[in-house]
């Protein structure tokens, strides 16, 4: 992307990713998360929406990274099969990342977080990382064309999770992406 279309990387933080598994907390603005991500962080695996499998080619290639899919029609069921799977992929030695707000926000707007994340981190006893980028100032939600610019990646601090409620974490981690977005 540098070359073709002149979009360059920023990452911030890269010294908060920490050596054993953990989860990845990051909003969701752009298509561009699923490809760069793997430039930065250990192998990762995500979880998804089960239709995404279904896009010829590019599902396909998704399942190769061996995603915790869900149906989001089925809740209950999909929270369940999010930490169920989430603790097995982190005790492999997988990152797990998941964009709490469930789908992609156009830049520079924030959606509701769910506790997913927290929930994983829990049930697997390992840290949270929180994540912040500003992808969709160059490849919006749901846009083919992209404009040339800089991503930046802002990689916060390892937060434990056993100090504190699913809710209280997930609102902290809320609030500090929001302080990230507001300073880019």
């Amino acid at each position: 992307m540098a070359f073709t279309l002149d979009i360059k990387l920023q990452v911030i933080g890269k010294e908060n990713i920490p050596s054993k598994p953990c989860v990845i907390v990051s909003n969701h603005q752009s298509t561009w998360e699923t490809l760069g991500f793997q430039q930065i962080f250990p192998p990762q695996t995500w979880v998804l929406k089960q239709t995404l499998l279904w896009i010829p080619f590019f599902g396909w290639g998704l399942a190769l990274f061996n995603p915790i899919v869900i149906n989001r029609g089925e809740k209950l069921k999909a929270l369940k099969t999010i930490i169920k799977q989430g603790e097995v992929r982190l005790k492999k030695g997988i990152f797990v990342v998941i964009f709490p707000e469930g789908t992609r926000q156009p830049y520079k707007k924030l959606g509701r977080y769910q506790n997913g994340a927290i929930a994983i981190a829990k049930k697997a006893s390992c840290d949270v990382i929180p994540v912040y980028h500003n992808a969709g100032l160059v490849w919006p939600k749901g846009n083919f064309i992209k404009h040339p610019g800089t991503i930046t990646v802002i990689i916060g601090k390892p937060i434990n999770i056993k100090e504190k409620s699913a809710k209280e974490l997930t609102q902290n981690i809320r609030n500090w992406t929001q302080k990230q977005s507001e300073k880019i």
